[in-house]
């Protein structure tokens, strides 16, 4: 028996595929659960590349000090004013969902606004598209995408064998969970 459930209902991420619309940017304040804290020596310039090139809006901001920046709900970073940045992008990385058509247009602005900063989309053996984005302060980004489910495909069998099994049509199963 496996110990993992379906609880997809928590999530404001919607069920794949190529329809798939994305939520509303979420306004509302609420105790994070995790975010992101990335120093920038130019508060402005990663401003404008996270809501011009990743779709980020700025929740608000301490003028020269800090940004909160927020996609979707429990999608939050925030961009603090520091002396330095690294010298190139860590091995670590940190991924916020998307939808399947959101990924080409946020590879496509992210090389407009800064050109050679967007690798990929990329197809991953656990059945998402990604593509992987440099900021301006040398973050490893990765914007992820669920591809729709085929029961009968490599990823159904990759997820299979850790015990991830996909949600029965039309609901979560929660509610004995909780």
């Amino acid at each position: 028996m496996s110990d993992y459930y379906n609880a997809f209902e928590m999530s404001p991420v919607p069920p794949p595929g190529p329809d798939a619309v994305p939520p509303e940017p979420f306004r509302g304040i609420y105790g994070m659960p995790a975010f992101a804290t990335i120093p920038t020596n130019d508060l402005a310039a990663s401003v404008d590349f996270w809501t011009r090139g990743l779709g980020f809006f700025e929740l608000f901001g301490i003028p020269g000090t800090l940004v909160h920046l927020r996609r979707w709900a429990f999608q939050d970073v925030l961009l603090l004013a520091a002396p330095g940045v690294p010298d190139r992008a860590p091995a670590m990385s940190i991924s916020f969902s998307c939808v399947l058509g959101q990924i080409d247009s946020v590879a496509e602005a992210c090389r407009a606004v800064r050109p050679g900063s967007a690798d990929g989309p990329r197809d991953t053996p656990w059945n998402t598209r990604d593509v992987a984005v440099i900021t301006p302060e040398n973050a490893r980004i990765v914007l992820t995408a669920a591809k729709p489910f085929d029961p009968a495909s490599q990823e159904a069998r990759n997820l299979e064998a850790i015990g991830i099994r996909p949600p029965a049509a039309g609901h979560g199963d929660n509610e004995e969970h909780a």
